[in-house]
């Protein structure tokens, strides 16, 4: 597998639902956490694998699909490919490298409703899309 630019503690993940799904936590890039307390590139601690989904995104998150335009919520999920992570580290975690595009699953909890004398429910109870990592790192790289 070939080397990658390492994602640290900052860099951003862009998720995309696949219209007409709209998840408004997502309209923007998010801001990623590193949870490695000791490996660091550019000065900058690096993110390990369980990092990919930001705290922020971790709780049911609010979605519309319309016509269901009364908001419901669900909860999102990412499937990283092995072009996103590193070998195992001397503390067991890979690391987070650029890599190419990977999987989002939005699961609806309580589904969007389509207003109306008789409302109607979203019937899609999974939502795909796609996530992939931006980074400012332009030196350290990771295989």
């Amino acid at each position: 597998m070939p080397a990658d630019f390492i994602i640290t503690h900052g860099d951003m993940i862009r998720i995309t639902i696949m219209p007409p799904t709209v998840v408004p936590a997502l309209m923007a890039p998010v801001p990623l956490v590193a949870s490695s307390s000791d490996m660091k590139a550019n000065m900058m601690l690096v993110c390990l694998e369980g990092d990919e989904l930001p705290p922020s995104l971790q709780a049911p998150l609010t979605y519309m699909s319309p016509p269901y335009v009364t908001p419901g919520t669900g909860t999102l999920s990412l499937t990283l490919t092995p072009t996103n992570t590193t070998m195992k580290t001397k503390n067991g975690s890979p690391i987070l490298i650029k890599g190419s595009p990977f999987t989002a699953e939005f699961q609806v909890v309580s589904p969007a409703i389509q207003p109306g004398p008789a409302p109607v429910p979203d019937p899609v109870s999974k939502k795909t899309g796609i996530a992939e990592f931006i980074t400012t790192n332009a030196r350290a790289k990771a295989g």
